[in-house]
């Protein structure tokens, strides 16, 4: 019988990663990396219940970490099989992939310099070169259509409204005469969308679905998003501070840009220095500019009349190093765009460390900051943080903006569902904090009557 096993991304939005055997067949949806608390953490250096040299499919939903994160390890581990992805995710995952091999060698080696790793020495989980070498697997598909890849899975995706190239996917298989169709939604986007395609509806008829819950406990404010950013930019200007915005270089920078644009031509907004330092999102926002199947058309009608919809006035790529150091001397108001967007590493936290302890500067999280994160340490209160091995103290202002979330809340997700003609015949919650999973549990249970289930980390369940 053909089974599925949760790898990851049950209890928690991390390390996505769900394994279907069939027909003595392998094919995994996802492989992201654990982060946050520690013992998640932990989790990457665990050997997979399975050889990756046994599994010879790896589809992706879309190219955050969380999803992809841990491919290069699964291919220094063995697996020699093909990575299938939309076009767009494939060109970002080039991007994504060999940066968090990167951070991790530069993180380790601070670590080592440092003194304060409990390792000796501090190991990255893949190197960058690791990074680049498992990116030769990768294979851009359009699978819109359905798509065989084996007599035992056929694959077919659908837009998500996530970020760019994010795809919920569908897989049918089928073993010893039966057929079971599994759709596994990814990480579920908005409505409306600023720059892509709203999530679609797929036809109905799924035996099972895997639905994330990221925001299954709660429901985004309804305000004024570009108001309240506006007056968050304006107040912390006016005391000459700096706005420093930890974000996710894919989706969240590119839409912060779209909206400070908006701001400033509409005279919502005054003008002041806006520097995105990050590499990442640097390349990633000409990406966004390149895969026009992936935009929305509104986008496409704003190029088509000559607006640069990413470039609001006085915008700033900030490199290479020197460029980032740079701003640490700038002493008048500006706004700085840095990645990670949970402040788990990465340029941010230098921005940070120099502008927590500044009472006139303003922290703003514009999206999910993970239990254990230091991003969500900062938002929950904390007066210390720990960074670089010593306490900075938190003086600055905190502000959150829920609003720009890539995640749809609970009653969006509802709304979506009862789009549905036919529930399918069970429906998993994954890619949540255990509150967030639950609640959506009882949600869909009681309102729409169809059966739910929690999955626990490698449960295998018969389908």
């Amino acid at each position: 019988m053909a089974t599925l096993t949760f790898l990851g991304a049950t209890g928690t939005v991390t390390g996505s990663k769900y394994l279907l055997e069939a027909g003595g067949e392998r094919l995994m949806i996802d492989c992201g990396l654990f982060q946050g608390a520690k013992e998640l953490r932990l989790r990457n250096w665990n050997p997979l219940p399975v050889p990756p040299s046994s599994i010879q499919w790896l589809v992706l939903t879309h190219a955050h970490l969380d999803h992809v994160g841990y491919i290069p390890r699964l291919v220094k581990d063995g697996f020699r099989g093909q990575i299938l992805a939309s076009s767009a995710t494939v060109d970002l995952a080039k991007i994504v992939l060999p940066d968090s091999g990167h951070l991790q060698e530069e993180d380790a080696a601070f670590a080592n310099k440092k003194g304060f790793s409990k390792h000796a020495p501090a190991l990255p989980l893949y190197t960058y070169e690791e990074a680049i070498k498992s990116l030769e697997r990768m294979r851009a598909v359009n699978a819109l259509e359905p798509m065989e890849i084996s007599p035992h899975f056929t694959l077919r995706g659908f837009f998500a409204g996530h970020i760019l190239g994010a795809r919920m996917i569908e897989l049918t298989v089928r073993e010893n005469g039966t057929t079971k169709r599994l759709l596994f939604s990814g990480d579920l986007g908005r409505f409306p969308q600023l720059i892509i395609p709203e999530p679609a509806v797929p036809e109905d008829g799924f035996d099972y679905m895997l639905l994330e819950s990221t925001y299954g406990d709660r429901l985004h404010p309804k305000g004024d998003v570009g108001g309240h950013l506006a007056s968050i930019v304006e107040s912390t200007a006016a005391h000459g501070g700096t706005v420093v915005i930890p974000s996710f270089a894919i989706g969240r920078t590119q839409e912060l840009l779209y909206l400070f644009r908006e701001l400033i031509e509409a005279d919502k907004m005054h003008s002041v220095p806006i520097h995105v330092d990050s590499p990442m999102a640097i390349d990633v926002t000409h990406l966004y500019q390149k895969h026009k199947e992936d935009h929305s058309l509104e986008l496409d009608a704003m190029e088509e009349q000559g607006i640069k919809p990413f470039s609001p006035p006085d915008l700033h790529f900030d490199k290479t190093v020197d460029e980032s150091k740079q701003l640490n001397d700038a002493h008048y108001p500006t706004i700085i765009i840095s990645a990670s967007g949970m402040a788990t590493g990465g340029r941010v936290l230098h921005h940070l460390e120099r502008c927590l302890p500044d009472h006139r500067n303003t922290i703003l999280f514009v999206g999910f900051q993970a239990a254990g994160t230091r991003g969500h340490a900062i938002q929950s209160g904390a007066k210390v943080i720990k960074m670089y091995g010593h306490d900075v103290n938190v003086r600055a202002r905190i502000e959150s903006i829920e609003n720009l979330s890539a995640h749809a809340d609970y009653g969006e997700i509802l709304a979506w569902l009862k789009r549905f003609s036919k529930a399918p015949g069970r429906t998993f919650m994954v890619h949540g904090e255990p509150r967030a999973s639950e609640a959506l549990h009882q949600r869909i249970a009681q309102e729409l009557h169809w059966d739910v289930a929690v999955p626990t980390y490698l449960q295998k369940v018969t389908l």
